[in-house]
């Protein structure tokens, strides 16, 4: 048998060896976090963020990611994937990105932009011709109904990704408008009606706009319309398209608008904000939150084909981070090119002029895909001018700072009406890890 002090030599060898790990992985000797031009003591400010709404019950768990210098030098998972069942968050954790899933939609579509067989000046109606009569409603506050006048012009492409096109959301409550989407069954993407997304942008385009194309700033269901535009064009469907032109070149392996059936068990579990500013745990049934319907499991239907360009897809924090890094680096990552630089540089500029954008921690601008930050008070945002970012309903968010070299990511499943200030405290904290 072994001496009791080598035993206890033993035991002060494995000590020292999860100490050292530790400090690895989260201390001042992360060589990672270094590497990426970030401070290694101060990233555990950044984790106690979520680690305290886990705490109180605010959040289930989350997944942090801070990427530098063309390298993840934080990416950390607190919490808990399924709260109910005790199984912890990880890194791998798949999560439903829904509004992320735009920023995809407007490269692809960019992307049949520089081949030429889109223009961004081609009128909608070119590829749909649903589109063709366009009408413009007129509420009648007096009548109850809407009247309507036709549009002065038809939707672009380009009204489409910048979202000037007119096309609401029936979830923004926005009368009559919700009431005429939802007795035309026009879903907003989370819940899938019974044919494909082409079906449903058909029954979309029959609707009145919600003003002139290119007057006003309106978010809405265009980016599931370029999804069906990059149907039509391409001859494949966009859950292919993806796969073969974006995902597959850019080695993102765990990004998918329906979760094989061997991989939905790292599908994080969704959770509503209940009245008490507590996680309340959604099934499998459907929910509706006011307007707004979805459930649990969307992602999960078998032999799925409603393809969302607005918001279906699934994905993980490291998968998406290449998707992001691509942007960052003008439209290449290791050896894959998607875009022309100067394409990139268009996609993430403003390009509605004077028109402001009603999502503050997205920017004040917007560009093809993306809210860009082109003013504001450094002291409340500390992202450079110039930074891009989006997010997702159930609040997922990134932010691209090409000034710092700088990606960050915050990935929950949790849905709230308004925004969390989860979201700005986590992007405040993390520049002040920046090392310089």
């Amino acid at each position: 048998m072994p001496s009791i002090r080598f035993c206890l030599l033993f035991a002060g060898v494995i000590a020292a060896a999860l100490v050292g790990r530790a400090a690895m992985v989260g201390g001042s000797a992360n060589p990672e976090a270094k590497a990426a031009g970030l401070v290694p003591a101060k990233l555990e400010r950044l984790d106690a963020l979520l680690r305290d709404a886990v705490q109180r019950r605010q959040i289930a768990g989350g997944v942090a990611l801070l990427a530098r210098h063309g390298r993840i030098g934080h990416l950390h998972a607190i919490g808990w994937r399924d709260a109910e069942a005790k199984t912890p968050m990880t890194t791998d954790t798949l999560f439903r990105i829904a509004s992320m899933t735009k920023p995809v939609t407007s490269v692809a579509v960019m992307m049949l932009v520089e081949e030429g067989k889109l223009q961004l000046t081609d009128p909608v109606s070119k590829f749909i011709p649903e589109f063709g009569k366009a009408i413009v409603g007129i509420p009648d506050w007096f009548g109850g109904r809407v009247k309507s006048i036709p549009a002065l012009r038809e939707i672009t492409i380009r009204d489409l990704l910048n979202h000037t096109s007119g096309l609401g959301y029936r979830f923004w409550n926005i009368q009559p408008w919700t009431t005429l989407y939802r007795q035309a069954g026009i879903s907003d993407g989370l819940l899938h009606p019974p044919g494909g997304c082409i079906d449903n942008v058909r029954r979309l385009a029959r609707q009145p706009l919600l003003f002139q194309p290119g007057t006003f700033w309106g978010y809405g269901l265009s980016t599931d319309v370029l999804g069906v535009l990059v149907e039509l064009v391409s001859g494949q469907d966009l859950a292919t398209f993806f796969q073969e032109r974006i995902f597959g070149p850019l080695q993102m392996h765990d990004t998918f608008f329906f979760v094989p059936p061997a991989q939905r068990d790292r599908l994080a579990a969704l959770y509503l904000r209940g009245r008490d500013g507590k996680r309340q745990r959604v099934g499998d049934e459907t929910v509706a939150v006011g307007e707004l319907q979805l459930s649990a499991t969307y992602p999960c239907e078998p032999d799925g084909k409603y393809f969302s360009g607005g918001a279906g897809l699934v994905s993980t924090a490291a998968d998406y981070a290449r998707f992001l890094q691509m942007l960052l680096n003008g439209g290449e990552l290791d050896g894959a090119r998607l875009l022309q630089p100067a394409t990139i540089a268009q996609m993430t500029k403003n390009q509605i002029g004077y028109l402001r954008i009603c999502f503050p921690q997205y920017g004040d601008r917007y560009g093809y895909g993306f809210g860009v930050r082109t003013e504001g008070d450094p002291s409340r945002d500390a992202a450079s001018f110039g930074s891009y970012a989006w997010g997702g309903v159930f609040h997922t968010y990134f932010w691209v700072d090409p000034k710092k070299d700088l990606i960050g990511m915050m990935m929950l499943q949790l849905f709230a009406l308004g925004d969390l200030p989860l979201r700005q405290e986590f992007k405040q904290r993390a520049y002040e890890c920046l090392a310089d």
